[in-house]
Parts: structure tokens; C-alpha cells; sequence
């Protein structure tokens, strides 16, 4: 006891503490139950509603922000290295190495200034801000304690009106064994004694709840008057915060570019004495080389065998056989390639009719040599018929074309992409590679097989190739995309 009454802490302080923590418990269950009516102050709880809902924001923005402050400093490290890694590869022997060293200073020193103006101006005011509610949330906590305490204090006193009443009623007969003992003039002593006694007991109820009723109104109306006043006061925090941070940004960047543009002028006047030594732009390496040749061979060992397949049987009695021939003139089929005898069918109701007497005529005079071949290859279970070729005209509407393609994409290559402009020299190293100048213009077209593509290269033909020529296979060629620019 001695100890802790050297701290200022009695017994008796904490049994009051107890007996307090008791009586809010009891009072609070019995408002859960709904035994007990609860004092309600609807705007105060919307103030505190505010407050919370400001604390939190108040707190992500801190967050944010020194998360911010952690990038610029992380910024800060990383450009320092980087004008460091300048310096050591600047040879002392190169113009401008004087000025890369002041740049690199007055670098790191805008960085340290910016990094420290942001701490001062947003951090310090963003902890000043938050430090007064961790206060007024206390307070708000023991505001709703004492509530409870007027609560409960309301409820005794109450209580005791409604036990008086009932004591007067009851004075008037004595109910007690001591009273009808007593004798008749010791019973009116008694009845004094418990009116005094119910007296004491209201009186002393009534002034906790006057008292218990002054200390809450007193924390009440102090923070009625300062929540408000907090919660309107974040919009000017904010304005003034992001208001400071956005001046030091442009004033930092200001700054920067200054330096940036410096740093450029030392390095074009570097460059301009030694202009010769230019780094030459290289393309990404081919896997898939003469990619041409490949095709070519492959096209050709595809071929060998169709052909020996095709090659028809000579005929039994040594006589030539006469291998239909399709020749096209203007679109028509001359009538040496008909596959059925008969009358010949015209393509067109444009062709004339002597052609196609004509062709009737050939096509009888060819019948018995048709009809012999044909059996003679049906004994032997192979065909010679040549395959039909089928070709389709778009529909013309007073010399137009319908539905045909615009006029660009019909003077374009097959299968045309789109096309790109050559912005630096490229010098061929394969068979397969389109030699380039700045300026050339590519037309670009995919890849027959699109596994042959390698990474980083096209398929295309120069355009001033294919408007003079007009042949896809000899002008076509891959070529490497970084050395060129999309134009359409």
C-alpha cells in the first residue's frame, strides 16, 4: 500500500474505478437488453462519423506520401550512380569534362533540395495535421463513458423516485415486526428515521446525476464546437499540401531541364568532334538464313514425284498420245482444251459463235482419239484428265468493277500488309536480303511459311521495285525492322 500510495493510486481510488468499470458494464447490458434507455445525439454521432472517416483518409495520405518521399529518395540514389557512371567513362581528355562534373554536382544537390523541401513543406505538416487526433479520438472515447455514467445516474435516481412513492403509501400501517413491537411512541421515531434515510439516498442520487449530467455536457458541448470545425478544416489542409507538393515538382523539373539541356550541349559538342565514330545501328542476327534457296529446293523436291505421277502410260499400239494443252487468250480456252466430246460450252456470252462452231467441230473430229485414250487408261486403272480450271470474273456495271478492291491495294503486292520507310542505311549480307537506303520505301507482305520469320525481320519488296517491275519472286526480300519506320 505504502507503494502505491508513493505513485498517488489508493485502494479506495481503485475500488472507485472498479465499482465505475462495474456500473457502465451493468448499465451497458442492460441498454443492449433494452431495459434501459439509451441517450442519443444523432448529430454528435454523425460528427463522429466525419472524424473517423477523416482520420482514416488523413492516414492514407501520410502513407502515400512517405511512401513518395521513399521513390524520390530511391530516384535521388539511382540518378547520383548513374552521373557517377558518366563521369568515370568521360575521358579527362574529352571536351566538357569540367562542365559534366559541375552538372553532376548541381544534380545531386537539386535532388537533396527537392527531396528536403518535400519533408519540411508536406511531411512535417501532414504529421502536425494527424497529431491532433489522437487527442480529440480520447476525448470522444471518454465523452462516451461518461454518457454512460449520466445514463446510469439517471436511471438510480429514477429508481428512487419510484421507491419513494411506494414508502409513503406504506408509511401509514407499520409492516415491520420491530414496528408493531414498538410501542406507540417509538413508532413515530421510526417512520421519521426512514423518510430521513430515503431523503439521504435521493439526495445524494440526485447529486451524481447532477454532477455526472455537468461533466458530460461540459466534454459535449467542447467537442460539438471542435469537430465541426475539423472537419471543415480538410480542405484547406489538402489544397495547401498538394498545392506545395505540385510547386516544388514544377519547380524541381524547371530546374532539371536546365540541367538536361547542358548536359546535351556537352554531349553534342563530344559528338561533333568525334562525328566519324558514329555507333552503327545493327540488326538482331538470323537464325534462318538464304531462306530462298531453302524454298527453292524444297519447291523442287515437291515437284520430281508429282511429275513422274502425272507422266501417262503409253498406250498399247505405240501411238502418241495427245496431251491436252490449256492456252489462254484474253481469258478463253482455245478448243483443244474441252475434256468431253459434245458441243463447247463458251465462258462468256460475249465470245463469238463462230469459236464456238469451231470448237465443236475440233471437239467432234477428237472424239474416237479422246474415247480410245480414255479406255485405254481406264484398262491400266490411272487418268490423264487434265484438272479443270475454274476462274471467276467480278461483275461489271457500265465498265466498273463491283466489289472490287480500292485502286492502292490493287496495285499492291499480294497479300500487302501495310509499309514502312527505310531511316538509316542497311547493307545486305544474305541473297535473301533487301539492300536498303534511307528513304526507301518497303512494301511489306507476309511470309509464305511463318515459321521461316525470325524475330525483329520482315518480308517486303521496295516499292520503286515493284512499280517498275511488277515481279513479286525476284524483288521481294527480308530485311531488318529496327532500321525502318511504319508509314501506313
Amino acid at each position: 500500500m505504502a507503494e502505491l500510495g508513493s505513485k498517488g493510486v489508493t485502494a479506495g481510488k481503485i475500488a472507485s474505478n472498479v465499482q465505475k468499470k462495474l456500473t457502465r458494464a451493468q448499465e451497458k447490458v442492460l441498454q443492449k437488453l433494452g431495459k434501459a434507455d439509451e441517450t442519443k445525439d444523432e448529430q454528435f454521432e454523425q460528427c463522429v462519423q466525419n472524424f473517423n472517416k477523416q482520420l482514416s483518409e488523413g492516414t492514407r495520405l501520410q502513407k502515400d506520401l512517405r511512401t513518395y518521399l521513399a521513390s524520390v529518395k530511391a530516384m535521388h540514389e539511382a540518378s547520383k550512380k548513374l552521373t557517377e557512371c558518366l563521369q568515370e567513362v568521360y575521358e579527362p581528355d574529352w571536351p566538357g569534362r569540367d562542365d559534366t562534373n559541375k552538372i553532376a554536382e548541381n544534380n545531386d544537390l537539386l535532388w537533396t533540395d527537392f527531396h528536403q523541401k518535400l519533408v519540411d513543406q508536406a511531411l512535417l505538416t501532414m504529421d502536425t495535421y494527424l497529431g491532433q487526433f489522437p487527442d480529440i479520438k480520447s476525448r470522444i472515447a471518454k465523452r462516451g463513458r461518461k454518457l454512460v455514467d449520466y445514463d446510469s445516474a439517471r436511471h438510480h435516481f429514477e429508481a428512487l423516485q419510484t421507491a419513494k412513492k411506494k414508502d409513503e403509501t406504506k408509511i401509514a400501517k407499520p409492516v415491520s415486526l420491530l414496528e408493531k413491537a414498538a410501542p406507540q411512541w417509538c413508532q413515530g421515531k421510526l417512520q421519521a428515521h426512514l423518510v430521513a434515510q430515503t431523503n439521504l439516498l435521493r439526495n445524494q442520487a440526485e447529486e451524481e446525476l447532477v454532477k455526472a449530467q455537468k461533466v458530460f455536457e461540459e466534454m459535449n458541448i467542447d467537442l460539438q464546437e471542435e469537430l465541426p470545425s475539423l472537419w471543415n478544416s480538410r480542405v484547406g489542409f489538402y489544397v495547401n499540401t498538394f498545392q506545395s507538393i505540385a510547386g516544388l515538382e514544377e519547380n524541381f523539373h524547371k530546374e532539371m531541364s536546365k540541367l538536361n539541356q547542358n548536359l546535351h550541349d556537352v554531349l553534342l559538342g563530344l559528338d561533333k568532334q568525334y562525328s566519324g565514330n558514329a555507333f552503327p545501328i545493327k540488326a538482331q542476327p538470323r537464325k534462318k538464313t538464304k531462306l530462298f534457296a531453302r524454298l527453292r529446293k524444297k519447291m523442287s523436291s515437291d515437284s520430281t514425284p508429282a511429275k513422274a505421277n502425272k507422266s501417262p502410260s503409253p498406250p498399247p499400239d505405240g501411238s502418241p498420245i495427245t496431251s491436252p494443252e490449256t492456252k489462254t487468250v484474253n481469258h478463253e480456252l482455245e478448243p483443244s482444251t474441252l475434256e468431253a466430246p459434245g458441243a463447247s460450252i463458251p465462258k462468256s456470252p460475249s465470245q463469238p459463235t463462230e469459236a464456238a462452231h469451231a470448237g465443236a467441230e475440233a471437239a467432234g473430229s477428237e472424239a474416237a482419239a479422246g474415247a480410245e485414250a480414255s479406255k485405254t487408261e481406264g484398262d491400266s486403272g490411272s487418268s490423264s484428265l487434265p484438272a479443270v480450271v475454274v476462274e471467276t470474273f467480278p461483275a461489271t456495271v457500265n465498265g466498273t468493277v463491283e466489289g472490287g478492291a480500292s485502286s492502292e491495294r490493287a496495285d499492291m503486292p499480294p497479300g500487302f500488309l501495310f509499309k514502312v520507310q527505310a531511316m538509316h542505311d542497311y547493307t545486305a549480307t544474305d541473297s535473301d536480303e533487301l539492300q536498303l537506303k534511307a528513304g526507301d520505301v518497303v512494301l511489306v507482305i507476309p511470309f509464305e511459311n511463318p515459321e521461316e520469320q525470325d524475330e525483329g525481320w520482315l518480308m517486303g519488296v521496295k516499292e520503286s521495285d515493284w512499280i517498275q517491275h511488277k515481279e513479286l519472286d525476284q524483288c521481294r526480300g527480308v530485311f531488318p525492322e529496327n532500321f525502318t519506320e511504319r508509314v501506313q
